[in-house]
């Protein structure tokens, strides 16, 4: 089964570069970046959309859903959750630590990177029985690394620079 991940478009906490557990729509440019990726993938043939239920990716998710496909919302697909670092700037943690998947440090009730991703692959485990030839999936930054983790193994456990950017796809066989 083909796989696509698609991030979200801008949101007001990507401008300002903070940490957010808001649930907050898409910027004016957000939406032009999900208009632009829904250009680029109209020709995609997906059986099914599967979002992230916040705001952000539902948005996404119905723009570039140019076959109307149905969409189906999955709670695993939220963003790890930023905790009490909600509306703080980015720079007070160490971005390369707060997303290391062998870190030892624990930035205030964040989620735990390691049962997050947990919490992803138990999605993409379950998607693997189904009966689909491609899914659309819409979520987020942080949800994308997992996918990287999933499908391209840990590594170095180095996830910074693993996540999309704001309306980017890859294509994953599951």
């Amino acid at each position: 089964m083909k796989v696509y991940i698609a991030r979200h478009g801008q949101v007001l906490h990507n401008l300002l570069e903070q940490y957010n557990t808001n649930n907050e729509d898409l910027t004016p440019l957000g939406i032009t970046q999900a208009e632009e990726l829904k250009e680029k993938i109209k020709e995609y043939n997906f059986d099914i959309v599967i979002s992230s239920p916040l705001l952000r990716a539902l948005h996404t998710a119905n723009i570039i859903n140019v076959k109307k496909k149905e969409i189906i919302i999955d709670e695993r697909l939220k963003e790890r959750d930023c905790g009490n670092l909600s509306g703080k700037p980015l720079n007070i943690t160490n971005r390369e630590e707060y997303w290391n998947y062998y870190t030892n440090i624990q930035y205030g009730t964040a989620e735990n990177i390691v049962l997050f991703f947990e919490r992803i692959y138990e999605f993409l485990n379950e998607l693997k029985k189904k009966d689909y030839n491609s899914v659309l999936i819409v979520a987020h930054s942080g949800v994308s690394k997992a996918f990287s983790g999933y499908f391209e193994g840990i590594q170095d456990g180095k996830f910074l620079k693993r996540g999309l950017k704001n309306c980017e796809i890859k294509e994953y066989n599951l």
